[in-house]
């Protein structure tokens, strides 16, 4: 009886032995398995706050390239716009054009009768100048003196032309009446104010212009003809 007794109590410790080692190893292995999962929450964490600063430092950078850009392109449509004004004004180094820098042409306006032609004055030079005061006409050879300029068509700036720029001058031949003392003109010339260089201008028309000394009259160059100072 002792020796089964013994036997049967070694047996219930031996069974209670394993299953305290079990469920040891069961509770470590529980805590083993949660680790991990924990490791991978932590590392995702500075993960996804990098990729966020990532896109904030991306987005400021924009937003300065995008202001730079602005800030140049603001600056460039002003420099171009301050540049052409200053171009079209001129300055005082702008030289004033000469009979070598302009091509002087005519044209009848209005008509019949004729009493008016237009004299062009295009700046064939390749560079801007000042065109100065009036043309000085001599249609006549028995006529010596200028045509008289009209005070009124006087432009209240200077004329300064670009390369390729015209300007213009109204010239009056006559009042257009049938009893004027007119005489036929084929050619006459022009002086520009400041050059003694004489000018040959063709009139036009097959047969000429018709033009009373008496009569005759010019205006201002002026960058284009105006109602009401080129009336006369």
């Amino acid at each position: 009886m002792n020796t089964l007794h013994r036997s049967t109590l070694l047996a219930v410790a031996g069974t209670a032995l394993a299953l305290s080692l079990t469920a040891c190893q069961s509770d470590s292995g529980g805590t083993s398995s949660s680790r991990p999962t924990t490791s991978v929450t932590v590392a995702s964490s500075p993960a996804a706050g990098a990729t966020t600063a990532a896109k904030d430092t991306v987005t400021s950078e924009a937003a300065g390239s995008a202001a730079s850009a602005r800030s140049a392109g603001a600056k460039g449509s002003t420099g171009a716009s301050s540049t052409g004004a200053t171009g079209g004004r001129g300055t005082a180094s702008t030289p004033v054009c000469a009979a070598r820098d302009v091509r002087v042409t005519a044209a009848t306006q209005d008509g019949p009768p004729y009493t008016h032609i237009v004299l062009t004055a295009r700046n064939t030079s390749g560079h801007s100048c000042r065109l100065t005061g009036f043309p000085h006409i001599q249609f006549l050879e028995s006529h010596k003196q200028d045509v008289p300029a009209v005070a009124k068509s006087k432009p209240a700036t200077p004329v300064v032309l670009t390369a390729g720029a015209p300007a213009y001058a109204l010239v009056k031949l006559s009042d257009g009446g049938i009893d004027e003392d007119n005489e036929p003109v084929s050619a006459f010339s022009v002086q520009l104010e400041g050059d003694s260089t004489v000018v040959a201008v063709t009139a036009p028309g097959s047969d000429g212009i018709a033009v009373d000394p008496a009569k005759a009259l010019t205006g201002y160059w002026t960058p284009e003809l105006r109602n009401g100072a080129d009336d006369f």
